[in-house]
């Protein structure tokens, strides 16, 4: 603990300007008052598009406030005071123009959407929105996103003139400015609505609940109840990121937050720089698949595919806990090989002194599984409720400094609201993409084509739809990464007849592993840093470590009682023999059960999981089998002749 904490106390905390913190509230207060439909009280009517747009527009400020125009990394802001570069200028005045009409004059949009073209304003104005937002996304993310929506525009274009799967008849400017301006899949459709309506909720929750301190009682609860194990840092940075991973909105996020703790920790016990790095990467990564919010991703899931918000938890619940099962037993057997200690009692907070002094943090939680679940409210009410109750409950906290007062209330709606901003560019240019795609066709044509090139072999269009889905993951954000993947891969596992759900979860967990797989693994270059590590030699660690991203999902599309759907029994079976699997699977990924294990039972024992994990009666006996044998041949070898040394 005293490492992270030096770690912690040794970072000056930087100045936040007083302008900075009233446009944040503002932007929350906005939020806050339109989702909860304050307005509607007095009568007011405000329409979602309008709501969003100017969302947008408050986004597209602070971003410009907070930026380098040219270099488009993020800065100090308004360090010298608010002022704009000339540059921000061709951003937000035409911008501001685009979103006016939207705003101020939605009857207009109305018409345009009823004649179903655009005129000469009409295509102005859409321009004025469309290009100034690619440039805000390339300051936020880089240049990578731009250029792949407009790629997809491109195609639409000249749709006439491509060959294969990219063909089609092709479409002007002016109408594929129709589909992302007026649409309702466009720039104001429904990704830009979850970012608006929901995700800012939640990541003001998580903010909140940073602020009251919860996250640092997280991590002690974690450490003070697996610490005392062999490996303790390592499995309470697993539990860590299960606890809090999932509302943090962000891999990249909950990495640097848990793991300027446990990092430095795993290194202490003896756990090597790289494994330390790829433990927190692939740990971190989990909250985004991990009910109930799952980094919002929930939430978009629900509306996409039409399911509600319950059923599509639900059904991620039980390949949630097989990805952290997985995780954890690594680090555990990866501790026995290489005689990684226990902590000394002495070191480690004690777990009721611990639960006593925090146990409050748990009740937001609570709370929010509460509205959710239970209430059944719209998860933007569930949100804002929830957030009621982390306020409330920060002041049980002894620690005063732990109180959410008015200024630590405002710092944690800055820290929201800048989390916020990439999300919604993000949300809101993607639907420039998805525009294009669903006028050229092209997602379904891809389709198709995996279809074809899989020859009607389910198991193989599985295998090609989660290489092309890690691929295409590489290198975007959560968000869009999920939109592009439901808009291009998913179809192709629906017409094999995987089910909406299971189709859309598989392609999540294949996209979100390329948070820790090499060469992008974003993740990873936020953790290697931190434990002194080659992103290379972390990023190769973490892709044995998070090994399930890759075969839950294949196990699941296969056999869908892994997301309860199906009988009591078939749930029970299909639950029981993955977890064992996911075990044994661990076990010969770190080539350690009972004792080291040779390579060939390494193999194994791998093998034994990996059909354990797999559907059926058949591949689960066999690889119990498989298990129990190896297991049993290693122990009466260890018993038979001396110790083996060293590593397989």
């Amino acid at each position: 603990m005293s490492t992270g904490s030096a770690l912690m106390s040794s970072q000056a905390k930087p100045v936040v300007p007083p302008i900075l913190l009233v446009l944040t509230t503002l932007t929350v207060l906005w939020h806050v008052v339109t989702i909860a439909q304050l307005p509607t009280w007095f009568g007011i009517f405000i329409p979602q598009a309008s709501i969003r747009a100017t969302s947008l527009v408050l986004a597209a400020v602070l971003i410009l406030l907070t930026s380098h125009a040219a270099s488009g990394h993020d800065g100090e802001p308004l360090n010298d005071g608010a002022r704009f570069h000339w540059l921000d200028l061709l951003v937000i005045v035409p911008l501001a123009a685009g979103c006016s009409l939207v705003i101020f004059n939605y009857d207009k949009v109305l018409d345009y959407g009823f004649f179903g073209a655009l005129d000469i304003t009409g295509v102005i104005l859409a321009l004025c929105v469309a290009v100034p937002l690619l440039e805000l996304v390339r300051r936020k993310t880089g240049i990578v996103l731009p250029i792949i929506i407009l790629s997809f525009v491109a195609i639409a274009m000249f749709q006439a003139y491509l060959p294969g799967v990219l063909h089609g008849r092709g479409y002007s400017l002016d109408r594929l400015l129709y589909s992302s301006y007026v649409g309702e899949s466009g720039i104001f459709g429904a990704p830009l609505g979850i970012a608006v309506n929901i995700v800012m909720v939640y990541l003001l929750f998580g903010a909140l609940m940073e602020r009251a301190g919860a996250s640092r009682w997280f991590m002690d609860l974690a450490l003070s109840l697996t610490g005392r194990s062999s490996g303790g840092p390592a499995k309470a940075s697993v539990v860590a990121s299960a606890m809090f991973g999932s509302i943090s909105g962000s891999p990249s996020g909950n990495a640097a937050t848990t793991g300027v703790f446990t990092i430095p920790m795993m290194r202490e016990v003896g756990y090597k720089p790289s494994f330390a790095a790829a433990v927190e990467a692939v740990a971190s990564t989990g909250g985004m698949i991990l009910p109930p919010v799952m980094g919002a991703i929930a939430f978009l899931m629900a509306e996409w595919i039409g399911r509600t918000y319950r059923e599509v938890v639900i059904a991620a619940l039980i390949p949630a806990i097989l990805y952290f099962i997985v995780i954890f037993a690594s680090v555990h057997f990866e501790a026995k090989r290489s005689g990684i200690r226990a902590i000394s009692r002495t070191d480690l907070p004690a777990f009721w002194k611990t639960l006593r002094s925090g146990w409050y943090y748990a009740l937001p939680m609570l709370a929010l599984i509460w509205f959710l679940i239970i209430a059944a409210l719209p998860p933007g009410m569930a949100g804002i409720y929830s957030c009621g109750v982390v306020l409330l409950c920060s002041f049980l906290s002894p620690d005063r400094s732990r109180w959410l007062l008015p200024r630590s209330l405002a710092l944690a709606m800055k820290d929201a609201v800048m989390r916020w901003l990439v999300i919604v560019v993000i949300t809101a240019s993607v639907g420039i993409m998805i525009g294009a795609m669903e006028l050229s066709g092209v997602g379904l044509n891809v389709s198709r084509f995996i279809v074809d090139i899989g020859g009607g072999n389910l198991v193989v269009t599985l295998v090609l739809v989660g290489a092309v889905s890690l691929l295409i993951g590489m290198g975007l954000d959560a968000t869009p990464a999920y939109v592009t993947l439901a808009t291009l891969m998913a179809p192709a596992l629906i017409q094999m007849g995987v089910q909406d759900i299971a189709a859309h979860l598989f392609v999540v967990y294949w996209g979100l592993a390329s948070f820790f797989t090499p060469p992008t693994c974003i993740a990873i270059f936020v953790t290697a840093p931190m434990a002194g590590a080659s992103v290379w030699a972390a990023g190769w660690q973490a892709v044995r470590l998070g090994i399930a991203a890759f075969l839950v999902p294949m196990s699941f599309a296969l056999n869908p009682a892994l997301l309860m759907e199906g009988t009591v029994g078939e749930i029970i079976l299909a639950t029981g023999t993955a977890l064992v699997g996911a075990v044994a699977l661990s076990a010969g990924l770190r080539g350690f059960a009972l004792q080291r294990l040779s390579g060939a039972e390494r193999a194994l024992i791998s093998l034994g999981g990996v059909l354990l994990i797999a559907p059926g009666v058949a591949p689960a006996l066999i690889g119990l089998g498989l298990v129990v044998g190896v297991v049993v041949w290693s122990t009466w070898l260890q018993s038979v002749r001396p110790v083996r040394e060293g590593s397989p």
